[in-house]
């Protein structure tokens, strides 16, 4: 985490990001700039790591880019671990985010079908010779002049997925730099009456990436789980700003 999101972001108790809990399951909303699980260093704050001091035996059942936030699952205990697993590796999760893209872009049902390559350090391309089979469907959901709001259902789950699939479309997240998305500023939607001194550095309205894990939907031992998460402060800012200025 860079520093000045240090001074900025504020950690919320783990117990105020539960949005579901029983027996067996955790489910969370992330909160951005938090990572996942440990780094190769250690020294970060995580989810597993809070998960654990909440619950001893929690275990994160599936991973969600750093910048990302949204839902994520976390198991009580090792059988329930087990069990979504299977899930995911049976593709039998149904997952949706929702990400905001530069350009106006008309997405029905759109498969992206391209072969992704982890060539490690956190660094994927496309690769049909050698990389593993990836899918991703699009749909569009909210048209601005500049933007859109787009549904992105992946159906495998390689890294960084729905980030390189949609920059293959010439529709790269907002703020995602690895894969030349751009910021977005209030001077640029704002064209008029927007005033700033001299001296003062604009910031993005967001900034991060605008990706968000909305919804998860799947079936433990016959037993049915639904969850929605609702955008944090800054995915949502940047929408409302979008929706004043840019529609």
């Amino acid at each position: 985490m860079q520093e000045n999101e240090n001074r900025l972001f504020k950690f919320p108790k783990f117990q105020d990001l539960i949005i579901f809990e029983d027996d067996n399951l955790i489910v969370i909303n992330k909160p951005p700039f938090v990572a996942s699980l440990d780094d190769r260093t250690g020294g970060e704050i995580n989810i597993l790591r809070l998960a654990k001091k909440y619950h001893a035996d929690a275990q994160v059942c599936h991973r969600l880019d750093k910048d990302t936030s949204g839902i994520l699952l976390i198991a009580k205990n090792p059988e329930t671990y087990r069990l979504v697993s299977i899930e995911f590796e049976r593709r039998r999760v149904d997952k949706n985010y929702h990400a905001i893209i530069g350009g106006t872009h008309t997405f029905d049902n759109l498969l992206v079908d391209l072969p992704i390559l982890n060539q490690g350090n956190k660094n994927v391309s496309i690769d049909r010779a050698n990389g593993k089979a990836a899918e991703t469907i699009f749909n569009s959901i909210r048209y601005f002049k500049h933007f859109t709001l787009v549904n992105c259902k992946p159906i495998t789950g390689r890294m960084h997925q729905i980030r390189i699939h949609l920059a293959t479309q010439h529709a790269a997240i907002v703020g995602d730099s690895m894969y030349r998305g751009k910021p977005v500023y209030l001077s640029q939607i704002k064209k008029r009456g927007f005033t700033m001194s001299k001296d003062q550095e604009e910031l993005p309205i967001m900034k991060r990436f605008a990706l968000h894990a909305h919804s998860v939907r799947f079936s433990i031992d016959g037993k049915e789980y639904a969850f929605d998460a609702p955008y944090p402060k800054d995915f949502a800012t940047l929408l409302k700003q979008l929706e004043k200025f840019d529609s």
